[in-house]
């Protein structure tokens, strides 16, 4: 079994815990060492059985584990993953994923991505390094999602869509077949993406309407 250390101690790490947990009674495949987090108020504390074994520094104590970012915000997953990547050049990320997925062989996952329960992701999908796909998510044919990307639970995504750089979908939201999300945007909880959505900026509703640009 190898090493594992899951990065954030918050309600997504504990989730991430649970499919670790399902993970190694289907096939043994990690030793949870425990989190990291930089909350001074849990060191030294156990969380669902697991201890916090201190902050970002005390990762170079751990050199042969693997890691995994449980932070859903796109933009601080790639912070912390540039930041800790600086520190320790030779780190190494897991990729965790849920027994319950379902998924064709024709599915390619980058290193650090996390996939949860009951997603589908069907054929000739390309998924990129630290991406978040949570709960009951579907990913259809041929669509691509780019680094860092973070799908939030039952968020539907249709074949041939392209999701940009640390773009972030909410929870429940839609994008028809074909369509691109530009880098570093967000799209909010339930919305319909029925037309392709810039870069930077912020889009909700149904259809989807660009609210705001941030940089």
């Amino acid at each position: 079994m190898k090493d594992l250390i899951i990065i954030g101690a918050g309600g997504f790490g504990r989730e991430v815990v649970w499919a670790v947990e399902r993970i190694n009674k289907n096939s043994p495949t990690w030793n949870l060492l425990g989190f990291i987090d930089g909350n001074e108020t849990l060191q030294n504390t156990t969380i669902n059985g697991y201890p916090v074994l201190g902050n970002e520094d005390d990762l170079k104590k751990y050199p042969g584990a693997y890691c995994v970012i449980a932070v859903g915000s796109a933009r601080t997953r790639e912070k912390i993953v540039s930041r800790i990547r600086g520190e320790n050049p030779d780190i190494k990320f897991g990729t965790i994923i849920d027994p319950s997925v379902e998924m064709s062989e024709y599915v390619s996952i980058g290193e650090g991505t996390i996939i949860c329960a009951h997603t589908i992701i069907t054929v000739n999908v390309t998924i990129g390094r630290h991406v978040i796909i949570n709960l009951d998510c579907t990913v259809g044919h041929d669509a691509v999602l780019e680094d860092f990307v973070t799908c939030y639970p039952s968020a539907n995504i249709s074949g041939m869509s392209e999701i940009g750089h640390a773009v972030e979908l909410g929870t429940g939201m839609q994008i028809i077949q074909g369509k691109k999300i530009g880098n570093y945007s967000i799209i909010g909880a339930g919305s319909t993406v029925v037309k392709d959505i810039p870069e930077r900026c912020t889009a909700v509703g149904s259809p989807a309407q660009v609210i705001k640009y941030f940089e």
